[in-house]
């Protein structure tokens, strides 16, 4: 479309782009045209997003619309090519034939064949639907929320529990298949969550993070992040500790990153599992045997708002529990990277390092290195620029514990800081 757009541009002072041939919307030269029933024609992805957004009426005549099908233009559309191709000598490029996009009936059509297939343990035609469902999504949005909205992800779920109960191993490019099409159909659902919950699935979730390509990695920590972000999060993973590998395919998934998509699914799938469960102490114990705190700072130093956001949230939670005080104590760059995220990242940020400062209060070697690396200061700016009543309530105490050391620690601190945020002298 932005080609086109240009196109139109650059070319409205050489030739005369007819009227009919532009959407009444966007006025843009129309790709795939198609006709409301009040026989006006738009480009389709600007009817459909005019629809979308809750309107019932036609842009052009404000009627009420009786009906919201779009009837596809081929007439019209024919003659837009026919022109393209006539201008061509202006640079005019001729626009494709559109896709006719998937209707209901054919979801509907492929999910029960689906089903069917399963039902026999049919893993080839299984496959051959899944991929042809797969192949749908990536031709348009507007494809993905016709197949999201029929229902394909109880569906899918369905089956992938059913191949992972028979020896997944020999089933497990399908399985593969199934996991890359339900990544993008967030939320799937109490019943789909249920059957991805189950023991078999799993199970062969956690094989594929350990042993999968990247994609295939990618995909499974996905589902697994939406599994866990579920009221049954508890049983999910009190199964999942049960099951050889999880963690350290977790930790490795943010040790050895393989996207900001992947990394960001991992720590929130960390962040539940060690919320939500009884045993918060053993699972957190298991995550720092293995090193997650020097990960998690690591990780925090160069990410991104939203990693960060999340990295910063695990620590928090890690820091719940006297192993994970303590190992965050040991730290050598925590205090360090902590104070430069504050008031740097985001809000939010900003009180999940205040928390964690916090939690780390009582070890004189920690107050030591707070006064160090500027951390008073960043705490009066914090009280300046506003922030939540339990926030303020922690820098507060923050604040009476460090002014003792105020005067007899050197500081250093980062000049280029300053005092830019206050409102006001102290």
């Amino acid at each position: 479309m932005k080609n086109n757009n240009r196109l139109c541009e650059d070319l409205d002072a050489e030739i005369n782009v007819p009227t009919h041939f532009r959407c009444p919307i966007s006025l843009d030269l129309m790709k795939d045209p198609v006709t409301l029933c009040t026989g006006i024609t738009y480009d389709r992805e600007n009817i459909e997003r005019w629809i979308e957004a809750g309107n019932e009426t036609c842009p052009f005549t404000k009627q009420v619309l009786e009906t919201f099908d779009l009837i596809p233009n081929h007439i019209l559309r024919r003659m837009i090519q026919d022109w393209c191709v006539q201008n061509r000598s202006l640079g005019v490029e001729r626009i494709p034939t559109p896709r006719i996009p998937v209707s209901q009936c054919e979801v509907s059509e492929v999910c029960s064949r689906i089903v069917g297939a399963t039902r026999r343990g049919d893993g080839k035609k299984c496959g051959e639907l899944v991929r042809k469902i797969k192949n749908w999504g990536k031709e348009s949005e507007r494809n993905k929320r016709c197949i999201m909205e029929n229902g394909t992800g109880c569906i899918l779920s369905a089956s992938f529990e059913s191949f992972a109960r028979d020896a997944f191993e020999k089933h497990i490019n399908l399985l593969v298949e199934i996991l890359s099409v339900l990544s993008w159909m967030s939320p799937l659902g109490k019943e789909g969550r249920s059957k991805l919950g189950a023991e078999s699935s799993l199970r062969c979730i956690i094989w594929l993070l350990r042993n999968g390509d990247l994609s295939g990695r990618q995909s499974a920590v996905l589902i697994l992040k939406e599994i866990l972000h579920s009221d049954e999060r508890r049983i999910i993973t009190n199964t999942l500790l049960a099951i050889e590998g999880v963690v350290e395919a977790l930790f490795f998934l943010i040790k050895e990153p393989i996207s900001p998509t992947a990394t960001k699914a991992s720590l929130m799938a960390i962040y539940c599992m060690i919320s939500s469960t009884t045993k918060k102490d053993m699972v957190t114990s298991r995550f720092l045997e293995m090193g997650l705190v020097g990960v998690i700072v690591e990780a925090i130093v160069e990410a991104d708002k939203s990693v960060c956001e999340k990295a910063l949230g695990v620590l928090d939670e890690i820091c719940n529990t006297e192993k994970g005080k303590e190992e965050a104590c040991n730290n050598a760059l925590i205090m360090a990277v902590l104070v430069k995220k504050v008031l740097k990242v985001s809000e939010w940020a900003t009180e999940l390092s205040v928390s964690i400062l916090w939690k780390l209060r009582d070890e004189e070697s920690v107050r030591i290195e707070a006064i160090q690396v500027g951390t008073f200061k960043k705490l009066l700016v914090i009280l300046q620029v506003g922030c939540g009543q339990s926030t303020k309530e922690k820098v507060k105490e923050l604040l009476k514990l460090l002014n003792v050391y105020n005067n007899r620690v050197d500081c250093c601190v980062d000049s280029s800081m300053g005092f830019k945020y206050l409102k006001k002298p102290f």
